[in-house]
């Protein structure tokens, strides 16, 4: 049975903030006050990338390395820190306690909030990002939601080998190990967990649970074709 550690999900050697995660907690730890622990002791707060005119910065603590390139329209907030070689495209929307690795793109209308993104994860397409990790090189599909809050308020927790599992939080979207790969316009309810490599279909409704390493999540569906000549039409 799965233990939720952290390097279950990634493997931290060379990643520049590993020490957000403990070998002796769940991963989901690491974004309560790990992350507030380590944005609290970060070695040094500047912008060493060309922020252009049309980059919007509301305050807060922002950290961006070298050879990033920020596109007019991002909205940053900080605590923030980019890693070197990042992406930010136009009407990205960052906004706190956001941890970004090497060579990550956050995409065109993408909004990351509480997010820890390992090297080379990509949002990039119009998805939302919420109270979640994602692994290395992971890429969510177009319109991919990580949804962080259950409509009824009530603390987020999740199945695991016909277990319950309370991660004692209110607000939880989802982890994603290593590799992992969504469908365009996928819905990952709040507490989902994905080991390394795991794929969804398109369109997927995702529940909230533990998907072991390597699961391809498919969808079927019914579709009808009905000729057009038959059809009543105005």
């Amino acid at each position: 049975m799965s233990t939720f550690f952290a390097r279950e999900f990634f493997g931290l050697d060379g990643f520049e903030h590993a020490a957000l995660f403990s070998d002796e907690t769940p991963v989901w730890d690491a974004l309560g006050r790990a992350m507030d622990t380590y944005l609290t002791s970060w070695h040094g707060w500047e912008i060493l990338s060309p922020v252009p005119d049309g980059v919007h910065i509301l305050g807060g603590s922002i950290f961006i390395d070298r050879d990033c390139v920020i596109e007019p329209g991002a909205v940053l907030r900080g605590p923030l820190i980019v890693g070197a070689g990042t992406e930010i495209r136009t009407g990205a929307y960052l906004r706190g306690r956001v941890i970004v690795g090497r060579n990550c793109i956050v995409g065109a209308h993408s909004e990351l909030k509480t997010a820890i993104l390992l090297d080379g994860a990509r949002a990039p397409h119009q998805n939302y990002v919420g109270d979640s990790i994602l692994g290395a090189n992971v890429n969510l599909g177009a319109g991919t939601i990580l949804s962080n809050v259950k409509n009824v308020g009530k603390e987020v927790s999740f199945r695991s080998g016909g277990d319950t599992i309370h991660t004692g939080l209110k607000k939880l979207g989802a982890i994603l190990g290593d590799g992992c790969r969504t469908g365009c316009n996928s819905v990952l309810n709040p507490g989902v967990l994905m080991g390394p490599g795991c794929i969804t279909y398109p369109n997927v409704c995702l529940r909230s649970g533990f998907y072991p390493a390597r699961t391809l999540i498919k969808l079927r569906q019914t579709q009808q074709q009905v000729v057009l000549d038959k059809l009543d039409l105005p």
